[in-house]
């Protein structure tokens, strides 16, 4: 039954996603150069349904369907700003937040295969060379 429940929060996402027009490197890359501003909207929606959420969820005693949440500490790390500044460069040649990546193939974006590919690679030699904290 969990799995069934992160399948289908995934499908709205992605759904959402496709929707919203963050799968198109295009319209990512209008926001990021302060052309287009749809995109805060989006950002917007989904930062209310968060806070709303996280604000009456646990008022309303609802018991998330994937498990309890626990959120993780707010210390800054050593590689924190380093990995956020080559996350921001990778967004912004790529065209394409990381989490719309997979969204993005279904699409038909095989282009971005690429940045998939730059991702995974990235993400490896992070959990490989990065020291332990």
């Amino acid at each position: 039954m969990k799995l069934l429940w992160i399948l289908l929060g995934g499908a709205i996402f992605g759904f959402g996603l496709a929707l919203s027009g963050m799968t198109k490197p295009e319209v990512v890359l209008a926001f990021l150069n302060f052309d287009d501003f749809g995109l805060m909207l989006v950002m917007a929606g989904g930062i209310a349904v968060t806070a709303l959420a996280f604000h009456f969820g646990p008022r309303l005693r609802a018991k998330p369907p994937c498990g309890e949440y626990e959120p993780p500490d707010a210390k800054l790390r050593r590689g924190t700003v380093l990995g956020a500044v080559l996350f921001g460069i990778g967004w912004g040649v790529a065209g394409i937040c990381p989490g719309a990546m997979l969204a993005s193939l279904g699409t038909g974006n095989w282009p971005i295969v690429y940045g998939i590919v730059g991702a995974f690679l990235g993400a490896y030699a992070q959990g490989r060379w990065a020291p332990e904290e």
